[in-house]
């Protein structure tokens, strides 16, 4: 059984209970007004039973997540770009848009729902009904590669080889402004943002939470106003890059969650629509968990994001 996330803080500044929580923890305010009914809220040592209560600044919460039930995935005929395959694994050239498993709010239109039509159902059961043959992800707008378990051997081997930090995994990013130094490593924690519950963070060093990132970095070409960079993963965290690549000030171009576009570029990028992170997963090696020997796949960029570069680079002419 699935633990509950449990989602605690303090009142930022005194309002009505199901607006300040939602404020504190990111939930929507009839979410947090359904958790009061439900008795998942407590207040200071008391449980929440009414939402229009008012709640003084400085007041602690605690928020208790009921576990989410999976929805078995269905096949779906959606087209895929295979960079390889065999009979115990394949690796996919994700487009950017397309979300690696069903969730809430995407239960369908997934790379889990084109692979299970793919591959006729064959996936690795390990990751569940709703993530079948998932040993990784990259996020919805970022593109590229990504290996998916057909059996369970071959996941096993595959997730081995994830925590050990041996798979090599090379991004193609594109920042705004020029990183300095222009090659390097960011190293440090990553966890939920406690200012907003759908962003992750780089947290103090000194942290207990979140979990150790290292993302070795260099500077291929100077666009202007941005630059094409090269981020080499040794750990995999929940928006490694796009938290990394802002945290030392040059966050990802595009990007709505972690970047702030410069004024100069927003035309530029209206102009195009470009309108995601610029982030492609341009190399995936690892040792095939079961042939036992080593394969390395590479894509190229996508055209949204090559017409970016393209343009970037005639920008200051």
């Amino acid at each position: 059984m699935s633990k509950r996330e449990i989602i605690t803080g303090t009142i930022a500044a005194p309002a009505r209970l199901d607006k300040a929580l939602a404020e504190a923890s990111g939930l929507s305010r009839a979410r947090v007004q359904a958790l009061i009914g439900e008795g998942a809220v407590e207040i200071g040592d008391a449980t929440a039973t009414g939402a229009s209560a008012k709640v003084a600044a400085g007041t602690p919460f605690r928020i208790a997540l009921p576990p989410a039930a999976e929805a078995e995935a269905c096949p779906q005929a959606i087209p895929l770009v295979i960079a390889y395959e065999d009979d115990h694994l394949i690796v996919v050239d994700k487009p950017a848009g397309m979300v690696v498993h069903p969730a809430a709010g995407n239960a369908d239109g997934t790379l889990v729902n084109a692979l299970l039509h793919h591959c006729s159902g064959s996936l690795s059961g390990i990751g569940g009904v709703a993530r079948p043959g998932i040993v990784h992800r990259i996020d919805k707008d970022t593109s590229g590669l990504l290996v998916v378990a057909k059996t369970d051997a071959a996941h096993e081997g595959l997730a081995a080889q994830f925590a050990q930090h041996s798979v090599h995994r090379r991004y193609l990013a594109v920042t705004a402004g020029h990183p300095r130094p222009a090659a390097g490593t960011i190293e440090g924690r990553i966890g939920r943002s406690d200012a907003n519950r759908k962003k992750m963070a780089a947290l103090d060093p000194k942290s207990t939470r979140g979990k150790h990132a290292v993302t070795h970095y260099q500077t291929l070409e100077g666009l202007g106003h941005a630059a094409l960079v090269e981020c080499r993963l040794e750990t995999g965290r929940t928006h490694q890059v796009r938290v990394h690549c802002a945290s030392i000030g040059h966050a990802l171009l595009g990007d709505p969650l972690y970047g702030s576009t410069p004024r100069p570029l927003r035309p530029l990028l209206a102009r195009l629509g470009f309108a995601r992170q610029a982030l492609h997963a341009a190399e995936l090696g690892f040792m095939h968990p079961v042939l036992r020997k080593n394969v390395q796949f590479r894509s190229d960029l996508p055209p949204d994001m090559q017409e970016l570069i393209d343009e970037l680079d005639r920008f200051d002419r």
